[in-house]
């Protein structure tokens, strides 16, 4: 039976709004959408009144970590579950995650290559979750950061090898290590790892497969060999300089801020359960970060949204909070939902199936009591969320439908 969303405050997903709309989902796509008095609702179809609601695609979020569970002191968690409990804790944040509005993630680190299961799992509608696309373990130098959800690596042969055996177990994108972090101890954000010859073949071998590449990096340092590199993506970039920016604009790479990583982590007190190494660093680097941030939007550098998810107090299913933290820098929150939505799709590759809402593509939706352009903070309210639609049914929210 078709499903018409009628009187509805459409947001496509790419910049265009419609005040009275009207919304047509037939199957698992949409079959039309436009003003409401140019879309005819077929006899029979049941019909939502979207009256005081807005409508607009599921969120994408490009950075989480469905193995980290907002634990204070997450490498301390992998190490003392076992891989059968991360995978259960993986399911429930996942549940969690597509609750909260966001009907597709791209994973870029996990302790295993479970993520691999999960998203099978949840292809298959045995439990709930977001569309995934898994990168599996992250790839990086030996004593590395990530090296807790990684797979460490030295030279070109082994880099090589690794990349081939995550596209074996199911990797639909490859994450690289460019720089240090701030949970891993003894490594610095601003200093670059893996060198250039690693991370280019690591981009080649992903690219004859078809693969795009993340790269993690803080520091300009490490950003500037990972995008010379050909990387397709720069995560966090927390300490961007007008070089990095422009091989950015120049390359089209994108800018995956994670903004909520690094104020989650920062927000705390001493004795809050997050090491001391890692809750200096984070503090250090909060105002470069915003910093970092107003640049690339200044500069009209391609950005996606991307929470990192996992992190410290950065809980699954609160990832629309940084949508609030883009418009607190700087983002309109039509840039802010298009950041999250088509442009987000584009970057991952699933720009032709969701990430904004035209005829044909997959019907992921959410529906908001009340007006985001106006007020962002409603799309991280739970109590806002009318209904959560993924391919065509509603899975979370008052109009969620029996599985």
């Amino acid at each position: 039976m078709a499903i018409a969303i009628h009187n509805v405050r459409l947001l496509d997903g790419s910049g265009h709004a419609i005040e009275r709309a009207t919304v047509i989902v037939q199957e698992k796509r949409i079959h039309a959408a436009g003003p409401s008095r140019t879309v005819t609702i077929p006899r029979g179809a049941s019909r939502i009144d979207g009256r005081g609601l807005t409508l607009l695609p599921g969120l994408i979020d490009c950075h989480v970590h469905f193995s980290l569970g907002a634990e204070p002191d997450v490498v301390k968690a992998i190490e003392l579950e076992t891989p059968s409990e991360t995978l259960l804790k993986a399911a429930q944040l996942a549940r969690q995650t597509l609750e909260g509005g966001v009907t597709t993630v791209r994973d870029v680190g996990s302790r295993d290559h479970s993520i691999f299961t999960l998203k099978r799992a949840i292809d298959k509608g045995l439990t709930e979750g977001p569309r995934i696309i898994g990168a599996g373990l992250a790839i990086c130098m030996i004593g590395g950061h990530a090296r807790f959800i990684g797979q460490e690596v030295e030279g070109v042969e082994q880099v090589r090898k690794v990349v081939r055996e995550q596209i074996d177990a199911g990797a639909q994108v490859i994450k690289v290590i460019a720089s240090g972090g701030v949970l891993t101890p003894g490594t610095s954000p601003d200093q670059a790892q893996m060198t250039m010859e690693e991370l280019r073949t690591a981009v080649d071998e992903a690219t004859r497969a078809g693969r795009k590449v993340a790269a993690h990096a803080h520091g300009a340092a490490g950003m500037k060999n990972a995008i010379r590199a050909g990387v397709h993506s720069i995560e966090h970039a927390t300490l961007m300089d007008q070089e990095a920016a422009a091989l950015m604009l120049e390359h089209g790479v994108y800018m995956v801020p994670t903004l909520s990583a690094l104020a989650t982590t920062a927000a705390c007190r001493r004795g809050c359960g997050i090491p001391d190494s890692a809750l200096e660093k984070a503090k250090a680097m909060t105002k470069r970060h915003e910093t970092s941030f107003r640049q690339a939007h200044a500069r009209g550098l391609l950005i996606a949204m991307g929470t990192d998810a996992g992190t410290p107090f950065n809980r699954h299913g609160e990832n629309a909070q940084e949508l609030e933290r883009m418009v607190a820098f700087g983002m309109s929150p039509m840039e802010a939902i298009i950041a999250s939505t088509s442009a987000a799709a584009r970057l991952i590759g699933v720009d032709d199936q969701v990430g904004s809402i035209a005829r044909g593509k997959e019907a992921d939706l959410l529906l908001i009591d009340g007006n985001p352009l106006r007020k962002v903070e409603l799309l991280r309210d739970r109590s806002r969320i009318a209904g959560v639609m993924k391919a065509g049914r509603f899975v979370a929210g008052p109009l969620r439908q029996p599985a």
